[in-house]
């Protein structure tokens, strides 16, 4: 483990139209003590695995791996974070963006508060990088909180390995990895923390692997079983009884952070 480095976990499957943002964010951090590892999950986009290759050619922090075979975002979050030496880890997705200060603010936080898991709130924009909403973390995200939903933005999270040990993986599902991997951190470091200021860019496509809401319930229910080891009967009574009522929730406070977040956006644009 290196003092003070770190290591940015992507997986990249055919993500040429927005790859070179996200990783252009990264490099150009504040904060300069980064590795990027990139797992690309067998992309057949030639695009995608020629600018792969081109920035690891330009800059010695990327550093790239190739599956032979498509495996899910999970089995390639958890190649990168085998090959990880930093002290910190943290998440970006191949469509995502960073603010250029986000892990400036964020390991001084951790570390002036002795952080073992960090969050922040982010904006959600569409594919022309449009503004369409805010999303606000919680100040402080409980175990019993996270077992009701998810509520750690997984391209905001950024945990410290000094302190909670290099044991914490995704499991191999396609879809709902980031959830559990944050209760399993959670479970045992009780208490994760959010900054409110939004320091992430979280792009909505209609394609991506968590917009189909209805096929999630699956991978719901599984986190509950493999991740809590609750049996059936009461995985469904959990997601029916608590996941469900706390999503709509989650959704409604996010649809009216975004109106208040746009109308702000837009009177500031105006005075100025």
């Amino acid at each position: 483990m290196t003092e003070g480095l770190v290591s940015v976990i992507m997986p990249t499957y055919n993500s040429s139209c927005f790859l070179a943002d996200s990783i252009e964010s990264i490099l150009n951090q504040t904060y300069k003590k980064i590795e990027l590892l990139i797992t690309d999950d067998c992309s057949s986009d030639k695009n995608t695995i020629n600018l792969l290759r081109k920035y690891e050619k330009e800059d010695d922090r990327v550093k790239i791996v190739f599956l032979h075979e498509n495996m899910g975002p999970g089995y390639a979050r958890n190649n990168s974070i085998e090959r990880a030496e930093g002290q910190y880890i943290a998440f970006c997705d191949s469509d995502d963006r960073w603010r250029e200060d986000k892990l400036e603010c964020q390991i001084e936080f951790m570390k002036r508060n002795n952080i073992s898991l960090c969050c922040s709130s982010y904006i959600i924009c569409d594919g022309d990088n449009k503004e369409k909403g805010i999303n606000v973390a919680p100040k402080v995200i409980s175990f019993s909180m996270m077992k009701r939903d998810n509520k750690v933005g997984c391209l905001t999270a950024v945990y410290d390995i000094k302190l909670l040990g290099k044991k914490y993986f995704m499991p191999t599902i396609r879809k709902r990895q980031d959830w559990a991997l944050f209760l399993s951190i959670i479970k045992d470091c009780k208490k994760a923390y959010g900054i409110q200021e939004p320091l992430a860019y979280y792009r909505l496509r209609g394609n991506s692997v968590s917009s189909n809401k209805f096929s999630l319930i699956k991978y719901n229910l599984m986190v509950y079983r493999q991740i809590l080891g609750f049996n059936g009967v009461k995985s469904a009574l959990y997601f029916t009884i608590l996941f469900l009522p706390t999503y709509y929730i989650k959704i409604c406070k996010r649809y009216f952070d975004s109106i208040n977040y746009l109308r702000k956006r837009y009177q500031t644009k105006i005075a100025h």
